[in-house]
């Protein structure tokens, strides 16, 4: 999961619902008129939001006689893609609202555009400037009273970084031809690319944040369980495989997670309508 890479892990969960109080008002500091002035009080303010622990969830069949004749193992070959595919469902819940619980925050996509933080790759006359210049997407998040301080790329924009050059052509990202290519960043904030083919440059190419405000806890790691006597059935409650009856077996794997965008006041942006710490760069 590129999101839980890069946001916040907070400690696990004790339960299925987590509290976090959230600033929502500042102090103000006033001054002292003469030496007998009055000194004037003032107070803050917090505001609950919270976590909500749900379950993702695969579960892999295989048929005994597929398992009892390979001359590999085949549990072997499925663990890492048992992982990716709960990575898949993460990420594509927190950042576009794919199958996401209803439990959970507005996707990342839906939450910038909506506090304004969306920027458009064809209002600008490059890339360079959509990403760095004001009005960028790494500005947009400034203005709100937050730090840029990591990049959630689609794979394709790679490519498009590499093509950057400066005034005599030399690539941006290319600081010696000995180093080879280095590390991806900008601004001296790194930036990953999701492989796991979630993130769509059509709908979106680069997400940038402070990611320290995009938070998750989990209740529960992965765990795994092997069925053996089980029926299993789609969502319309319609048998897809009867793994005794078959001849088969399945792992279970599940996990349980929540998150949350915090999203504290500040002294530059008070509205929280109108503030995100995620803005989002579309075609």
């Amino acid at each position: 999961s590129a999101v839980l890479r890069i946001a916040r892990r907070l400690p696990n969960m004790s339960r299925a619902q987590l509290r976090m109080p959230v600033l929502s008002s500042l102090l103000t500091a006033y001054f002292v008129t003469g030496d007998t002035g009055l000194k004037q009080p003032t107070s803050m303010a917090w505001e609950n939001k919270y976590i909500d622990a749900e379950e993702v969830a695969v579960i892999v069949p295989i048929p005994e006689n597929v398992l009892d004749d390979a001359d590999y193992d085949i549990w072997g070959e499925v663990r890492p893609r048992r992982i990716e595919a709960i990575g898949v469902a993460i990420d594509a819940a927190i950042l576009f609202g794919t199958n996401a619980p209803a439990a959970w925050p507005d996707d990342i996509l839906t939450a910038a555009a909506a506090a304004g933080n969306d920027a458009s790759l064809a209002a600008f006359t490059d890339l360079y400037d959509a990403i760095l210049s004001q009005g960028g997407v790494v500005s947009l998040v400034e203005e709100d009273g937050f730090f840029v301080n990591g990049h959630i790329a689609a794979m394709q924009m790679r490519a498009r970084l590499r093509g950057l050059r400066d005034a005599n052509g030399q690539p941006l990202f290319l600081t010696s031809m000995r180093e080879g290519n280095p590390s991806y960043s900008l601004d001296g904030a790194d930036i990953v690319f999701p492989r796991n083919g979630v993130q769509d440059a059509a709908t979106a190419l680069i997400f940038s944040g402070d990611w320290s405000q995009v938070v998750y806890s989990i209740r529960q790691g992965i765990t795994y369980k092997m069925l053996t006597e089980a029926t299993l059935t789609d969502n319309a409650g319609l048998v897809v495989f009867n793994l005794p009856q078959q001849d088969m077996v399945a792992l279970r794997v599940k996990m349980r997670l929540g998150w949350q965008v915090p999203n504290p006041i500040n002294r530059l942006q008070a509205t929280e309508a109108n503030r995100y710490p995620v803005s989002v760069l579309v075609p």
